[in-house]
């Protein structure tokens, strides 16, 4: 089963482009995503570890292929309750299609042809197929030989997380565009105590302004001790 959201809220704000942090070495992989989102077709394979943001990248993807007029879906596999042949099966006939987790169907014949199938049908469309995983092709565990080269023959977007100083970076530019100061110790606190993934550590700066703003307090270690004891 695919859960629908609305319309407004199927590409969250803060996931496009111009909120990717590419950091030293993801510079290639967001040009060769953006490229595919508007002026593209063909297939595009984006690998890294959790935390690089490939999701953020493919939502990205398909919020500029809506702005540029084109049709975009988007599913994660991950969250499919159900068989994942069927729910990749379910999706199709825009232009964009964004597949993420395609590791996840690795063993499973129904979905490995599932796939299979998709990714031929948006080839031949000319279409852009965009897929996501942690592991590059030739490391997936694949069993059907047909899909294996499909993936293979995909142009490859390679992801690395950013480091600590480059997350920091993120973060305090984040918090100035909010009107939060983050001391140093402020960080120094939160990287030692919560996820260094910048996904949850952009979702913690976005409950700490919401607090923030209610209470009219700084951004303090008793405050952030307070807020998270409560959470």
């Amino acid at each position: 089963m695919i859960t629908q959201l609305p319309l407004a809220l199927r590409w969250p704000r803060r996931q496009r482009f111009d909120q990717f942090f590419p950091g030293a070495a993801n510079a290639a992989a967001l040009a060769i995503v953006e490229g595919a989102a508007t002026g593209g077709n063909g297939c595009v394979y984006v690998a890294g570890p959790a935390g690089s943001g490939k999701t953020h990248l493919l939502i990205a993807a398909c919020q500029a292929a809506t702005d540029a007029g084109l049709s975009a879906q988007y599913l994660g596999l991950r969250h499919v309750r159900g068989a994942r042949s069927e729910a990749i099966a379910g999706v199709g006939g825009s232009h964009l299609l964004a597949l993420d987790d395609v590791d996840l169907v690795t063993g499973d014949a129904d979905a490995e042809l599932a796939l299979f199938a998709t990714y031929n049908r948006y080839l031949d469309a000319g279409g852009v197929l965009l897929l996501a995983a942690e592991a590059l092709p030739v490391a997936l565990p694949v069993q059907l030989p047909d899909l294996r080269s499909r993936l293979g023959a995909c142009t490859q977007a390679r992801l690395v997380a950013l480091d600590d100083g480059e997350r920091r970076h993120v973060l305090q530019a984040q918090a100035r565009h909010r009107g939060i100061v983050l001391d140093e110790v402020v960080l120094d606190w939160m990287f030692a105590r919560y996820p260094r993934d910048l996904g949850a550590l952009l979702d913690l700066l976005d409950r700490v302004d919401r607090a923030s703003l209610a209470a009219q307090r700084r951004v303090t270690i008793p405050f952030l001790r307070s807020l998270l004891r409560e959470g």
